[in-house]
């Protein structure tokens, strides 16, 4: 059995046949894919790792004849528009297209590699909305050569929304929750069977996400659909870990009215009638659900459900139980209404619904209504953007990332490696502070010649040792971090865990993860209580 380490941090179909002499080919059981070299890496772009009608499981490519153009992303999935939201400090990107067969993977090689090249693989994946465009790690990889620690990089796309993740008894009857985290389940499966014909070692996968790929990452640890050493030994989750996830059951009014919006609450088979609603209709319908800048925000309508197969029980529930696959966790969390009535009530009704009076007395006094000990942290009355906003920050950067990431660091730690790592930088930028996703650059970049090639080695260490401080070549002087990263261990009654904390003026600091107890405490004692009561 493989060490397994997790490393969690808080990161168009193929065109027709086109031949260039000389240009990089691999050739699959279903079809030969033509890539592209840049610089010193290797691209091979929309290469299709599934295929997949609506609200059907993912299987195996159609056979391709001749050689396919690999050169240009594949298309995006189909994702929810997201409400508008003025002042944004991030754009929302704009797909050039978008379609319903969208399972395809990018793959990023060292130039020359081959089929017995066995490097380290890193797959990655991102996105509430998005693309594995978004998701360009050609950097890595070329950060991983210069510093003689070569790996190969994939980035895939899987469903969003409600093609991914639609609840009710009807989808579960049919065998088809969770068709998001089933297509992740199906690409690893695809990365064991190919990746040795681009140079890649199956043996020596690492999956990694940014937010809800993070989130998607976590969820594979608990999941019984796959056997973890086998399909991958390690994990590295950005600004995500586990979340508290409904039932199938819970979610059954999102079904129905989805089923009811495309006029098919007649029909004998509700599932197969939206199956048969032409795509322009049935996704004007899914834009007019909630999203996450809409008043529900992180309490998502398409997330994963608990289904009793893909996720077997409630996440909380399966972490404390020590149900998760064993072996190192690299993680790591940013820090990121009018009235104190207001607050409760959206609380209470968004997030803590099954919750007593008692026990949203006590949430309202360990998130006191006090703008300094509000999100952003330790900027005092700064960047209020409303009466509650900081109050209600803080409640749902813990609710949904640093609650979780510390439940999860506290039992899987008991087991195997961790390291966790908390991003201050930006703090003082107007009007988020260090928000979520403000920490992207730290592992991704195209700079590195500042933190983001601490970032990135650390990454290429892990990829390659399961050691954020380790290089694959000791006398590798440039991948050698500044400051050594300690492991996360789940504190003594008296002492606190060890976090490499990124910052504007103190540089690369290691700090105490020991902010928030008691909130933090109240908070995940609460949600396991609540996650046990339903399952």
């Amino acid at each position: 059995m493989f060490p397994f380490r997790l490393f969690s941090l808080f990161v168009l179909s193929c065109s027709g046949p086109v031949a260039v002499a000389g240009a990089p080919t691999v050739s699959l059981s279903y079809g030969t894919f033509q890539g592209f070299t840049e610089g010193n890496v290797t691209k091979y772009l929309g290469v299709p790792f599934a295929s997949a009608s609506r609200f059907e499981a993912p299987k195996a490519p159609k056979p391709l004849q001749g050689i396919q153009n690999a050169t240009d992303f594949g298309p995006a999935c189909p994702q929810q528009a997201l409400t508008p939201v003025p002042g944004l400090p991030f754009a929302i990107a704009i797909y050039p297209s978008i379609s319903e067969e969208c399972l395809t993977v990018d793959v990023f090689t060292p130039s020359g590699t081959h089929n017995l090249s066995k490097l380290p693989v890193f797959v990655v994946r991102g996105f509430e909305v998005g693309n594995s465009r978004d998701n360009d790690v050609s950097s890595v990889v070329g950060r991983s050569i210069e510093t003689g620690e070569p790996i190969i990089a994939i980035a895939l796309n899987y469903r969003l929304s409600a093609f991914g993740f639609l609840p009710g008894k009807e989808v579960g009857a049919a065998g088809v929750s969770n068709l998001g985290l089933r297509d992740q389940i199906f690409a690893l499966e695809w990365v064991q069977k190919y990746v040795s014909i681009f140079g890649g070692d199956p043996k020596h996968v690492v999956i990694g996400g940014f937010s809800a790929g993070s989130i998607s990452a976590a969820t594979l640890l608990l999941s019984n659909k796959q056997n973890s050493n086998a399909l991958f030994r390690g994990v590295f989750l950005e600004s995500g870990a586990q979340i508290t996830a409904p039932t199938l059951q819970d979610g059954q009014p999102v079904y129905d009215g989805l089923v009811a919006a495309n006029n098919c609450s007649s029909a004998s088979d509700t599932l197969d009638c939206l199956r048969r609603v032409p795509f322009d209709s049935f996704m004007a319908t899914v834009n007019n659900t909630e999203d996450f800048f809409s008043y529900q925000s992180l309490s998502l309508l398409w997330r994963p459900y608990i289904d009793g197969d893909v996720v077997e029980r409630a996440p909380l529930t399966s972490v404390s139980r020590g149900l998760y696959a064993k072996g190192t966790v690299f993680s790591l969390s940013t820090l990121n209404i009018t009235t104190n009535a207001d607050f409760l009530n959206y609380v209470h009704s968004m997030y803590l619904p099954k919750s007593s009076q008692e026990q949203m007395s006590q949430i309202e006094l360990v998130y006191p209504d006090d703008p300094a000990q509000g999100s952003p942290f330790d900027t005092g009355t700064a960047n209020q953007l409303s009466p509650e906003y900081k109050r209600l920050a803080a409640f749902q950067g813990d609710f949904a990332f640093i609650a979780q990431r510390r439940f999860l660091l506290e039992h899987a730690s008991l087991t195997q490696k961790t390291w966790s790592w908390l991003n201050k930088l930006g703090k003082d930028a107007s009007p988020v502070g260090a928000a979520h996703g403000s920490d992207t650059g730290v592992w991704f970049t195209t700079n590195t010649t500042n933190v983001g090639a601490l970032g990135m080695d650390a990454l290429v260490n892990f990829i390659n040792t399961l050691d954020p401080n380790l290089p694959a070549k000791t006398s590798t002087a440039d991948a050698k971090l500044p400051v050594l990263w300690p492991q996360w261990k789940t504190p003594s009654k008296n002492g606190s865990s060890s976090l490499l904390t990124f910052t504007d003026s103190n540089g690369t600091i290691i700090t105490a993860d020991n902010f928030r107890v008691e909130p933090i405490r109240f908070l995940n004692n609460l949600l396991l209580a609540e996650a046990r009561s339903d399952w």
